[in-house]
Order: structure tokens, then C-alpha cells, then sequence
């Protein structure tokens, strides 16, 4: 059996994989635990999720990728290593050539770093290509066109948005603020509200349960319990939508003003053409409560919420995968 070809999204909060043929085959935290003392790993993906803020001092659960790229080169190849090994994608003859992707504005450095990460793990030839026009094929848009597309992929570590044409982006921008900083942003807010200290994983069943970010939006709450900052004790409070609305505002607006930077350097032709067909939001952050609703009252134009919005990428790679001979000599970096 010969190698296969694969695709990933190597994202801060989540790892999919692809393979030609067969779809996504693996979607998990992109998280590790390990031994402390020994360096080892102990866990990954999901089990090691499963441990976030629930471990004895020896074993730390860690995320070794930060804001869209590389913070710990080891752990990384350890967790591709695992997972290429989970999804059985090697051969006897021939290792599987792999298609990745990174947000648009890291470093040659960082890109060789991800480029080491994925050869080390198991991969023959490593391919990168840029995250908003690899969801933007994912999303269905018929970016190959002379025609503006414009795309908001709102991940864990980065959001990075893009406007594309002839399969190629024209103005892009990538900005530190996405999922994780929503999660960040509601921990602050109820430890500076409420003098109670509550996990990461809290922060965000908050955010999926609860949050929204249109105004006007949902009304509803929430029970939460952590420890009490004063007493030291337990305690459970409860928080509303509105609360996590106003935790979340300055983050959203600050993705908002980018998205607006973008349309600013848009060429007139291609702005002409996203007031037709509007702009599309993929990655996790898209499912957060009223995002299209907000994005249509500030930028003016049509905005809609792709199928699927955590699986674009994913989806993205598996169309490039099929193309990939076509395309090899302009993706390859």
C-alpha cells in the first residue's frame, strides 16, 4: 500500500485531519499532558483535554501550538506523531505527503519550524498553504473566479481575514485575537465581577452555552462554580448573556476594525463584488451567538455563517488534496 495523501489543520485549539478519500478522519484538542519531572507525554488530544485544570502537580496538560503557530517544536511533533500513528496513514512504502496550513503572516522561520514538525512526524513532502483561501475553498467559494471573495476564518489562537481572487488573496490581515481570547476575556470578567476563580474549560461552556455577541441578542444564564478568591471556598454564581456580551465587546470589535482595515485596501472592483455576494465567516469563532448579525451592522455588506464553519479548513485541504499534482508547484513552499 502506498502512502496517502492528508490534510491538516494544525489549529491552536483543535487538530482535523483529511485524508484523500475518505474526509475528515480526526478532529481533537490540540492539547498534551505530560510528566513534569520526566518531560514525557502522557496523553493526547482528547484524553489529555479531558485532564485541563484537573491534574496533580506532576502532570501538566499543555497547548503547544500559541497563537496559530509552533511555542514548543518537541511536543508538537509529538502530537502529530500521535495522531498520523491514530489515523494509520503510513505505509510500508512510501510515507503520505502532507498538505498543512498557517495563518498569512508568520514568519519564514515559523514556517520552517511547522515544515520540520510535520517532516519529523512522518511526512514525505510537506506542503503549506494560507489559512483564510484554503477555508474559503472549503467554504464553497469559487475564489478561482476574477471576482472578489471575502472570508473571516475566526480560529482558536488568530483570526485571519482575507479577500481572494483568481486563487490568490489580494488584502489580508492576521490578528492574535480569536476563540481563545473570547475564553480569556470571560475569565478576566468574572474573576474581576465576581471574585471567583474559574478553569479554562469553564470559560469556554460559558462561551458555548451562553454568549452572544449581537445586540439584543440572547437573554439567558448560567450557573458556574469555582473558587472563591476571598474565602478560598467554593462557590456558584450566576451569570447572564449580557454580562459575556460585555466581556467579549472589546475582542469583537477589535476583529471587526480588521475586517474593515481589509476592505479599506480592497481594489474598488473587488469591493464592488463582495457588496453582491458578501463576505463568509468560518472557524469556531463563526458559531459564537449573533457574529453574521454583527458583522452585516458594521461592515455593511452581506454576511453569512459557512456550513460547517469548524470544518472549512479541513474540507479545504481534502479539495486541494485532489488537485494537489495540478497545484504542487504553487503550493510547495
Amino acid at each position: 500500500m502506498f502512502g496517502r495523501d492528508i490534510g491538516i489543520d494544525l489549529g491552536t485549539a483543535n487538530v482535523l485531519m483529511h485524508i484523500k478519500g475518505q474526509g475528515i478522519v480526526l478532529d481533537e484538542p490540540a492539547v498534551v499532558a505530560i510528566d513534569s519531572m520526566t518531560g514525557k507525554a502522557m496523553a493526547v488530544g482528547e484524553e489529555a483535554f479531558q485532564m485541563v485544570g484537573r491534574t496533580p502537580g506532576d502532570i501538566i496538560a499543555l497547548r503547544p501550538l500559541q497563537d496559530g503557530v509552533i511555542a514548543d517544536f518537541d511536543l508538537t511533533e509529538a502530537m502529530l506523531r500521535h495522531f498520523l500513528a491514530k489515523v494509520n496513514v503510513r505505509s510500508t512504502f512510501a510515507k503520505p505527503r502532507i498538505l498543512i496550513c498557517c495563518p498569512t503572516n508568520i514568519t519564514s522561520v515559523e514556517q520552517k519550524a511547522i515544515r520540520e514538525a510535520v517532516e519529523k512526524s512522518g511526512g514525505k513532502n510537506v506542503y503549506l498553504e494560507e489559512e483564510p483561501k484554503v477555508a474559503a475553498i472549503g467554504a464553497g467559494m469559487e475564489i478561482f473566479q476574477p471576482s472578489g471573495n471575502m472570508v473571516i476564518d475566526i480560529g482558536g489562537g488568530t483570526t485571519d481575514i482575507a479577500v481572494l481572487s483568481m486563487g490568490g488573496i489580494v488584502t489580508s490581515k492576521s490578528i492574535k485575537i480569536a476563540g481563545n481570547q473570547f475564553d480569556n476575556d470571560i475569565y478576566h470578567y468574572v474573576k474581576r465581577q465576581y471574585k471567583l476563580l474559574i478553569g479554562e474549560r469553564t470559560a469556554e461552556d460559558i462561551k458555548m452555552n451562553i454568549a452572544s455577541v449581537a445586540p439584543g441578542g440572547r437573554e439567558e444564564s448560567f450557573d458556574i462554580r469555582g473558587r472563591d478568591m476571598v474565602t478560598g471556598l467554593p462557590r456558584t454564581i450566576s451569570i447572564s448573556s449580557e454580562e459575556v456580551n460585555a466581556a467579549l465587546k472589546e475582542s469583537v470589535f477589535t476583529i471587526i476594525q480588521a475586517a474593515k482595515i481589509v476592505l479599506e485596501q480592497t481594489p474598488p472592483e473587488l469591493s464592488a463584488d463582495i457588496i453582491d455576494k458578501g463576505a463568509i465567516i468560518t472557524g469556531g469563532g463563526a458559531e459564537l451567538h449573533g457574529m453574521d448579525d454583527l458583522f452585516v451592522e458594521e461592515l455593511k455588506v452581506p454576511v453569512a455563517t459557512a456550513e460547517e464553519p469548524m470544518h472549512c479548513v479541513a474540507n479545504g485541504t481534502g479539495l486541494i488534496l485532489e488537485n494537489l499534482d495540478k497545484m504542487s508547484n504553487k503550493v510547495r513552499a
